[in-house]
């Protein structure tokens, strides 16, 4: 029961900050610093908030932030040459020109985004095909609300596939170990997105239920 009381604080946290983003009192983004204001706050209730520890946390914030930003660059160079390529359009273009029914597209697609995030970020995934991608699914009667979700799940499934898995890169720079372990740690999550894909492509009403009753 003691353990348990522990949890509370970290419950308020997490519900301070999506519930900020639900209340429409922040955006995601907003939402995250909402997130940092409360963390120090609940460190500061605990005793553990000091000077130092205050000092360390931001120096740790930016280093990995400044990684990250150096991802982002390298990043932002391959998508550059991938677009002018044209490449991940082609692609886009070829499987739409396939006819494919409503089941085997998705398929498709989830496999085409998953190799796309083998070599791109996800948003220039996203950016560099949505406008070839979106009409199909329009076309193939699926809805948009229900794509954007199932878009989510896929990119992020693509964001932990070596060689160029972004978030990859993010946890062997915390760990310290290499891509290859990184990459195996990583496949059970893998295979739990890829269940997350099939029980909303099996149950939809998993994601439209609560945005149809808002």
């Amino acid at each position: 029961l003691r353990r348990s009381r522990r949890l509370i604080p970290v419950l308020l946290l997490i519900l301070g900050v999506i519930g900020s983003i639900y209340a429409g009192l922040a955006s995601p983004t907003d939402a995250a610093a909402v997130g940092v204001v409360l963390a120090l706050i609940l460190s500061w209730s605990s005793g553990s908030l000091t000077f130092q520890t205050f000092k360390d946390g931001l120096m740790g914030a930016m280093a990995t932030s400044c990684m990250i930003a150096f991802i982002l660059a390298g990043a932002s160079f391959l998508t550059v040459a991938m677009g002018f390529t044209g490449i991940p359009r082609t692609l886009a273009e070829w499987i739409g020109a396939m006819e494919l029914s409503t089941f085997t597209l998705l398929a498709a697609l989830t496999i085409f985004f998953v190799i796309l995030g083998c070599f791109l970020d996800g948003i220039s995934v996203v950016v560099l095909t949505a406008s070839v991608i979106m009409p199909m699914v329009l076309e193939a009667g699926i809805d948009p609300l229900w794509f954007g979700i199932f878009l989510v799940i896929v990119v992020e499934m693509s964001q932990i596939t070596p060689p160029v898995g972004f978030n990859l890169f993010v946890l062997q720079s915390l760990t310290g170990r290499d891509i290859l372990s990184v990459a195996v740690a990583a496949l059970p999550f893998f295979c739990l997105m890829i269940v997350a894909i099939v029980l909303i492509i099996v149950f939809p009403e998993i994601v439209t239920y609560l945005p149809g009753r808002m």
